[in-house]
């Protein structure tokens, strides 16, 4: 081989090793170019991840956008926000307060054995009895049941003062009432297959469109702030003429008929 032929082989042999090695690096330059993009991926996807996490924990729930919702007040109701709540004859001239939460054990106690005693006293036109719904138990406890339950009574309420008394005795029974840790009462078919033991309600379309659709959320969550600003600490609480009517025990709401009816026989003579 000559030297020229020799000479001319290392340049071509030298230009070969240059193109390969500039392929290399753009395809390194390339491999760096993948690796940062998808990294940057990765972290915008985690970032996105992370920041719909948090939009979502701060978007407000339902019973927190229920307190700027248009105000639905039930038919046979009076007062501020239609939390006044009268049931009766109104030639009754005492007004019994029953102050109860609906998820209350104690209230579906009181209302097991001495309502029924109330509902006849009510019927005969003994007093009138004006109803404040608390919710305080969906507080203590966890849950919705106590909000939920309200406002289908304002469901039944808007059907008729009637209907309102009975699903309410029928909230309270031993067959429908469930332990205050279970919040049976968040669901709306649970409280309409309650309510299909009131006959005024059995079927009723517009009563379970009601319920459904939280017609009456924003409502009682305005009763259950006049629960709150009425000092009263626990239910039930059954007050007339501003005082409260307790049992034998001089503390707690009458539980029995007997003591109901004493307490009741003091409060309207006084």
């Amino acid at each position: 081989m000559s030297k020229r032929n020799s000479q001319a082989a290392k340049t071509a042999a030298r230009e070969r090793l240059r193109v390969e090695r500039e392929r290399a690096a753009k395809r390194a330059k390339v491999r760096r170019q993948v690796v940062v993009a998808a990294s940057a991926v990765a972290v915008l996807a985690a970032a996105g991840g992370i920041g719909y996490a948090v939009v979502q924990a701060n978007k407000p729930g339902h019973w927190e956008e229920a307190k700027t919702a248009t105000l639905v007040k039930p038919a046979n109701t009076s007062g501020k926000n239609g939390t006044t709540v009268v049931v009766g004859k109104s030639t009754a001239k005492k007004t019994l307060e029953m102050y109860e939460d609906p998820r209350c054990p104690i209230c579906s106690q009181f209302e097991q054995a001495v309502g029924p005693t109330v509902k006849s006293d009510l019927d005969a036109g003994k007093f009138k009895v004006q109803y404040i719904g608390a919710t305080f138990l969906d507080g203590n406890l966890t849950g919705e049941g106590s909000k939920n339950a309200l406002s289908a009574l304002g469901a039944a309420l808007n059907v008729s003062p009637e209907a309102f008394f009975e699903y309410k005795t029928a909230m309270y029974s031993a067959k429908w009432h469930p332990e205050e840790t279970n919040d049976k009462f968040k669901s709306d078919d649970y409280l309409i297959k309650v309510a299909d033991t009131v006959p005024a309600l059995k079927g009723n379309a517009g009563f379970q469109k009601a319920v459904k659709d939280g017609t009456y959320d924003r409502w009682a969550l305005e009763m259950s702030k006049v629960f709150d600003k009425s000092g009263v600490s626990g239910t039930p609480t059954l007050k007339m003429d501003g005082k409260t009517l307790t049992g034998s025990d001089g503390k707690n709401a009458p539980m029995t008929v007997a003591d109901f009816n004493t307490a009741l026989t003091a409060a309207l003579k006084g």
